[in-house]
């Protein structure tokens, strides 16, 4: 119960949508700002007038972007402290429900600006894109989170400690990397105080002097941890639901859903393996049409085979690790 000494706080719902696209190879995400002070689309829950979460979160999407999208799959509800840019700001503590949400280039590209824009998804996390090699912004990153370990104690009821937890994340000391813990790599960065946001909420920079200022694009609030979970809950549910079809055109040629696939994952597959999972999980049919657009020669066309959802319970592609 409020009292003087601690009155109740305010709390408000906001809902926040994560909205991708790929377009050329390159996952993108909706947002609005300038940049430093990015933002998803977002709006505070109204009772009254949204029946569900998900209606008033296409509602704010609607009037932000003009975009109506597809697929919605709500992720998680995101409720720390530390949101505001001050620690005695009296304005109600917000609550956001964080939401992933797919569409097509096509419509990507038709979207009317109304101030919002897609950019490269790994502009805000330049580290998990492994598709030409190790990114070099680790040789930043890493020396700097071993330099944190080395003076942070673990968080109480903490699994790891600080150097575990690096290994663990980051795929040091011979553990592989795990392109599905975007979200936990995401914290360890919060919690060593090297991104923008964590000094934004307050944490110190640890350990002072690292070169760790450009480590991705902040964003406001806590846009960019609601983005890195619709990362890490896209790149597993490629696994086993044929989501990456929602960004697909109706028509493809094989290298063209790889490459969807391996922008998503931020790694290359091995092209003959993809190919034998592809149609082994019978996922896509040929259309009998090729495409003369590929620069060598003509590709079949394929499409996805709605067909599986009823055949059997997970039909996703099963690639495995690095």
């Amino acid at each position: 119960m409020a009292n003087e000494q601690h009155p109740r706080t305010a709390i408000e719902i906001g809902l926040a949508a994560a909205i991708v696209a790929i377009d050329a190879d390159t996952p993108l995400i909706l947002v609005s700002g300038a940049d430093g002070n990015l933002g998803l689309p977002s709006g505070p829950f109204d009772a009254p007038e949204h029946r569900t979460f998900e209606i008033g979160l296409r509602r704010f999407v609607a009037e932000q972007t003009a975009l109506e999208v597809g697929y919605v799959e709500q992720l998680y509800t995101f409720g720390d402290r530390g949101r505001q840019a001050s620690p005695h700001d009296t304005a109600p503590h917000v609550v956001s429900v964080g939401y992933l949400a797919l569409t097509r280039v096509a419509t990507a590209r038709a979207m009317k600006s109304h101030g919002a824009r897609f950019e490269p998804w790994y502009k805000f996390f330049p580290w998990e894109d492994w598709r030409d090699g190790r990114p070099k912004i680790l040789e930043n990153i890493l020396p700097a989170l071993n330099a944190w370990a080395k003076i942070a104690k673990p968080a109480p009821g903490a699994e790891f400690a600080p150097r575990e937890r690096i290994r663990l994340t980051f795929g040091t000391e011979g553990t592989p990397w795990d392109e599905e813990r975007v979200l936990e790599r995401y914290e360890l960065l919060y919690s060593a105080g090297l991104i923008a946001e964590s000094r934004r909420d307050g944490r110190e920079k640890t350990p002072p002097g690292e070169k760790t200022d450009a480590i991705g694009e902040p964003m406001q609030f806590d846009h960019r941890r609601i983005l890195a979970t619709a990362i890490s809950r896209l790149r597993a549910k490629l696994k086993y639901r044929p989501v990456v079809f929602e960004l697909m055109p109706d028509e493809f040629t094989l290298t063209e859903l790889q490459r969807t696939v391996e922008a998503i994952a931020g790694r290359h597959l091995h092209k003959q393996n993809f190919r034998r999972l592809v149609e082994g999980t019978a996922l896509v049919e040929p259309t009998g049409e090729v495409s003369t657009h590929t620069g060598g020669r003509p590709a079949a066309m394929y499409r996805f085979r709605r067909e599986v959802l009823r055949e059997r319970p997970a039909p996703g592609l099963r690639f495995g690790g690095r």
